[in-house]
């Protein structure tokens, strides 16, 4: 790359840490990069961190040392978290969503980049603190969200399936029940996917009594793996049992009547969580 002026620089820089976020970077790199005394490249990312912080677009973490560098870690504030979330319920209650059986359509927001990069960015802030090295979800709908996740901490994700897949090799498969219908499912992963002793973030689209995540956790266990959260984008309040407890959701599927054509959606416990997050890290 050309020198370029501290503009150019500043630019340039900001462009590379939005798209490497929890990458360590050191000093050395920006200053070859830019042919650059690393006095100059330090300036620059005063001037990038204070932006960065005063427009809640995430922190610039500076590690000291040899080894050290910066990395930029994705955060949200609390409005900006509450106005993506009220635009989300307000487009989940849309009563065209209501389909046969009290189900809702969702394909339409599961597929919208800009809304799935807006929850992965969520998720990613209240995870930002804990070690994580993959996110699993379950297929299909849930992987939109698990890669926008995925992006925002930087680490690979991984898939679980209801079927067997030859081309993803040996599989480890475990039987679950079914949280609302009781029915026993199978679900599968592919052993290549996550190592052993890794740290997992469960992502799901939905959650009713929680079997599916129930089924993931008991899959990680299977290979000896950790889970260190577990985020959906829906949750159902109208459950009699719920298989899981500790979880974190956007929203809240308050109420369904399919018969006035009805959708009560409610933030779900996002903010409570965020609260939480912010005592620990005092």
């Amino acid at each position: 790359m050309k020198k370029l002026r501290r503009s150019g620089r500043l630019v340039d820089m900001t462009n590379y840490l939005l798209q490497h976020p929890h990458t360590l970077i050191s000093l050395s790199y920006f200053s070859e990069r830019y042919q650059s005394a690393k006095s100059s490249i330090s300036e620059d990312l005063a001037i990038v961190k204070e932006i960065f912080e005063s427009q809640s677009i995430g922190s610039l973490l500076t590690i000291p040392g040899a080894s050290g560098g910066v990395k930029y870690i994705p955060m949200v504030n609390q409005d900006e978290a509450k106005q993506m979330i009220d635009q989300l319920c307000e487009k989940v209650e849309e009563p065209n969503r209501l389909l046969p059986g009290g189900y809702l359509y969702m394909m339409d927001i599961l597929g919208n980049p800009r809304l799935m990069n807006q929850i992965g960015r969520l998720f990613a802030a209240l995870f930002s603190h804990k070690k994580i090295d993959a996110v699993m979800t379950v297929a299909t709908k849930g992987i939109p969200i698990a890669y926008a996740v995925g992006s925002y901490l930087d680490v690979p994700v991984s898939i679980v399936r209801r079927d067997h897949r030859v081309t993803e090799g040996s599989m480890v498969s475990i039987n679950y029940v079914s949280g609302s219908s009781k029915r026993i499912q199978t679900m599968s992963l592919a052993r290549r996917s996550l190592k052993p002793g890794s740290n997992v973030l469960i992502i799901d689209d939905f959650m009713k009594a929680g079997g599916t995540i129930r089924g993931m956790i008991d899959l990680l266990e299977e290979i000896q793996a950790d889970v260190v959260g577990i985020g959906v984008l829906v949750e159902s309040v109208d459950v009699e049992e719920r298989l899981i407890d500790d979880y974190i959701s956007i929203t809240r599927l308050a109420d369904v009547n399919s018969k006035e054509k009805r959708v009560k959606v409610e933030v779900g416990n996002f903010f409570e969580k965020l609260a939480e997050m912010k005592e620990e890290t005092q």
